[in-house]
């Protein structure tokens, strides 16, 4: 059984859970911790925690981040000065990008009702533009059901990695990982 499998199997038993409807927002993200060269793995088998989702009769909606620079750059009144000198992009990128992204993150999450599990990849997009933690917190209140960040990095403790290169964060999010004890 190869590790996205495993890890969707996991995932499963953690959706699988009653979810009780007055948890706060922070204590309905999952975080799907996988190691950073499995990503196209775990992209062609979406499809097996969207199955999960769906087998333990809940909803799937799911968002893509990675595109999400390019939409904002594309949209940007200044994009030519940008792309000639891209150390202009700092000050924007700071408030202007953060500002765009838990927008897009936020509208997913509002669309989706109390059943619904928001899936977000292409996290790792993200890198060098802004922290998924940031993009987490600042979007739980809009989340009304789970969101489910596909996380590519490492989780220690309760310190997760990005792309195990940037400083981690600590995140008390329900943790799924092939770290858990796993029973076929």
């Amino acid at each position: 059984m190869n590790q996205i499998t495993k890890l969707s199997q996991i995932y499963r038993r953690h959706i699988g859970a009653p979810w009780q409807p007055t948890l706060a927002g922070a204590q309905r993200v999952m975080i799907v911790v996988y190691a950073k060269e499995r990503e196209r793995a775990l992209r062609a088998g979406i499809g097996e925690f969207e199955q999960a989702t769906r087998a333990e009769g809940h909803e799937w909606v799911q968002t893509d981040a990675t595109g999400w620079f390019a939409e904002w750059m594309a949209g940007h009144d200044y994009r030519d000065a940008y792309f000639e000198d891209p150390e202009l992009l700092d000050g924007s990128l700071a408030s202007e990008f953060r500002a765009f992204a838990i927008e897009k993150l936020s509208r997913v999450l509002d669309a989706a009702d109390e059943n619904t599990v928001v899936a977000l990849f292409g996290a790792a997009s993200l890198y060098g533009f802004m922290r998924v933690s940031d993009l987490i917190h600042s979007s739980e209140s809009a989340i009304q059901g789970r969101l489910a960040v596909f996380f590519p990095g490492i989780k220690n403790d309760n310190n997760y990695r990005l792309l195990d290169a940037r400083d981690g964060w600590s995140y008390l999010a329900q943790p799924i990982t092939l770290h858990e004890a796993w029973i076929p």
